[in-house]
């Protein structure tokens, strides 16, 4: 009996069928070992010697690395199958290690769990890559060395939970980009639409350009300026016809397809991750089970020359040779092919297509394996053709226009239904007059620029080069773990303490958080994937300057103790950590801490008057609230309007009715706020001033 170890228990069953009964497959489950917590700083690296590291197994894995040695005991040969990426060969290395395997012990490579490539597989192992071990455990003790230091200091001096390379880098780009959304200034300008008329025939036209100027207007006065100078008249003084060819995308990679399923089909980047292992991993079909996709982490748009040929026949035969696309070149490997991963995302058959398993899929499989499988075969398919229809109308030097489009050739469109048509709703004959019926001038103000979202995030990620495919969806979920952003209606927000967390590190590790710093270490570590560079050589470039920032970070104290004199710390206690005496327990010093100390803004209250602050609460979100709390609970756009009409006191002027609260504009604050009104209201328009904290006439 032969033994193939995989990761997934979910491929387990679907392997073994392809094998056949001579062979028993068995997962791991992930890693079964890591760096231990133990040594100097509980590092499990011994920085002083060539960065050895101690391993030891993941206490949840114990019993799992038990049945695996009971399962390969009298095997006639022990098979590797990890999945193809560094994570993956990791863990080849260490199993290895584990069973005591020879050196020359089988390594099974497949992107893709089907028949074909799994036997493919079986006919040409290769061996262990040490030099892709060697680069991820460069990058796992880095990132250990970095996010333990970076997490002692931030605890000890700031109270934050955690530090990290990659993540740290992410913060910061989304902290910068909010930095850019406080500072934005609106800035006035003035659209103008003109409403036409011609036979029975009405159409609105946009101003597109006056004085032959294409700037927005600046102010009212401008505004006026156009549409004095539009008249009753317009004329169409020119018309463009243009064809456009329009190709179809690149198959997906990891990133790419993270960023599509986040904006199009409203999953999170976690969500998206999970669903793709599970297509890639199998889904049962008719009573088989099925991979569907292709390997999941790549930065690859590569199709193999196999896919490419099936994908051609079969849009042959499906739609007509019409529509199949010369050959192309399909490969812009990228960062990824390093890892190993040398296919974009794509389907493991063309004859499965949506429709055909839609029922063997929930929702969310179904959805990310249609937008998979139409970007692959589209990409063979031939371009569409469009034509575009431009119509300038003019009067004086106030010029609008009207544009227009038209499907001619659908090409890749007819596998995924196209998109609508945008049509001028009438055909254009130049020197054509149209009356004018009205022009409407409408005020705009500019708008800061839109929060991060997970797409926009992922996308930055990847161009600058902070991680790589494996890291982007776990990065984002450390960052909300950690409160360091939250997510609120899709955008991804810092917190006060993310903020707080980047404004420190930019002053003591300003490296860590620099994109370009990132981007190069992940180009040293390829460097070592590919046998160019050395393993502890790399490690020690990056470490020796990070620990001399960290060793001038943890000398500045927190001041020193009123009792004894003595250096303050940060000290884990049973309830949290606190500021305390270094000489703790013979000085039992421990500084009281203000929690959520408000900041005051130069704003007052629109209920009582006193100054507004801004709060921070429990998920890190900030608010801004009344500074008189608990007596005046005023928060700023929350209605404090009672659920039930509350009577305060009899109306002085109308003896009939009663003064309730209400809200409305107060024209000589220029604020919303609320007051009292009558109940006989319009018939009596008695009002006064309300204050919450002045308690009801009865009471």
């Amino acid at each position: 009996m032969k033994v193939v170890i995989v990761e997934s228990p979910n491929k387990c069953e679907t392997i073994k069928k392809y094998l056949g009964n001579d062979y028993r497959v068995i997962a791991t489950k992930g890693h079964v070992r890591d760096l231990a917590t133990s040594g100097k700083a509980g590092l499990g690296v011994d920085c002083e010697n060539g960065f050895k590291p101690t391993y030891t197994i993941i206490k949840s894995k114990r019993a799992t690395v038990n049945e695996i040695k009971a399962a390969i005991k009298g095997a006639e040969e022990v098979i590797l199958a990890t999945d193809p990426d560094r994570e993956g060969e990791a863990i080849a290395w260490h199993l290895s290690e584990l069973l005591n395997l020879k050196p020359d012990n089988k390594r099974l490579e497949f992107h893709e769990i089907t028949r074909d490539s799994i036997t493919e597989a079986i006919r040409s192992p290769r061996t262990i890559d040490q030099n892709l071990v060697a680069s991820q455990e460069a990058r796992r003790i880095i990132d250990r060395i970095i996010g333990f230091r970076l997490s002692d200091v931030l605890q000890r001096k700031n109270n934050l939970r955690s530090g990290g390379r990659v993540q740290s880098a992410t913060l910061k780009l989304i902290v910068d980009h909010e930095r850019e959304i406080a500072k934005f200034k609106p800035e006035e300008y003035w659209t103008i639409t003109a409403r036409l008329t011609k036979d029975d025939r009405e159409i609105e036209v946009p101003l597109y350009k006056y004085k032959d100027k294409e700037e927005k207007l600046p102010n009212k006065e401008m505004a006026d300026e156009a549409i004095k100078e539009t008249g009753n008249e317009v004329k169409i003084v020119k018309i463009d016809k243009t064809i456009k060819t329009i190709n179809p995308k690149l198959p997906y990679t990891t990133s790419t397809l993270q960023q599509d399923a986040i904006s199009r089909l409203g999953m999170s980047a976690a969500r998206v991750s999970r669903v793709s292992q599970e297509l890639y991993e199998g889904i049962r079909i008719n009573g088989e089970h099925v991979g569907l996709i292709t390997y999941i982490r790549t930065d690859s748009t590569y199709l193999s020359e196999t896919y490419v040929n099936r994908a051609r026949t079969y849009i042959k035969d499906r739609f007509g040779e019409e529509y199949v696309a010369p050959v192309k070149e399909t490969s812009t490997k990228g960062k990824a092919f390093t890892q190993n991963a040398h296919e974009a995302i794509r389907p493991t058959s063309n004859k499965r297509t949506p429709s055909q398993v839609r029922q063997y899929l929930n929702n969310n499989q179904y959805r990310l394996y249609e937008l998979i499988y139409n970007r692959a075969l589209s990409f063979l398919m031939t371009s569409k053709k469009e034509e575009s229809t431009s119509v300038i109308f003019a009067s004086g030097e106030a010029k609008y226009k009207l544009t227009g489009n038209k499907t001619i050739y659908k090409g890749y469109e007819v596998l995924t239904g196209g998109s609508e048509n945008k049509s001028l709703g009438f055909e254009p004959v130049e020197g054509d007059v149209f009356n004018v019926k009205s022009v409407t001038p409408k005020q705009n103000f500019t708008t800061p620029p839109p929060h991060y979202s997970e797409a926009k995030i992922i996308k930055l990620m990847e161009e600058k080069g902070i991680g790589r495919p494996s890291t982007y969806s776990s990065t984002i979920s450390t960052l909300q773990n950690r409160t360091y952003v939250i997510k609120d209606k899709g955008a991804i927000i810092p917190t006060a303490n993310g903020t707080k967390a980047i404004e420190f590190l930019e002053k003591k590790f300003k490296d860590i958080v620099d994109t370009e710093f990132t981007a190069n270490m992940e180009e040293e570590l390829d460097g070592v994937q590919e046998g160019e560079a050395s393993r502890t050589a790399t490690i020690n470039k990056i470490y020796i300057p990070f620990m001399k920032e960290w060793n001038e970070a943890m000398k500045e104290t927190l001041g020193n103790c009123p009792k004894c004199g003595a250096p303050l710390k940060r000290v884990k206690g049973r309830y949290g950590s606190f500021t305390g005496c270094s000489r703790y327990p013979d000085c039992d010093y421990k500084k009281k801490e203000e929690k959520n100390k408000p900041e005051y803004l130069d704003k007052k209250c629109p209920m009582c008057g006193k100054p507004l602050v801004k709060r921070t609460n429990k998920k890190g979100k900030s608010f801004v609230a009344c500074s008189g709390f608990p007596e005046c609970k005023y928060i700023e756009g929350k209605s404090l309007t009672p659920k039930k009409v509350e009577i305060i006191k009899k109306c002085p002027d109308c003896k009939d009715g009663n003064l309730v609260v209400r809200k409305g504009w107060n024209r000589a604050k220029k604020q919303m706020s609320y007051f009292l009104g009558c109940t006989n209201y319009p018939k009596c328009r008695h009002i006064e001033e309300y204050n919450p904290n002045v308690t009801k006439e009865d009471d």
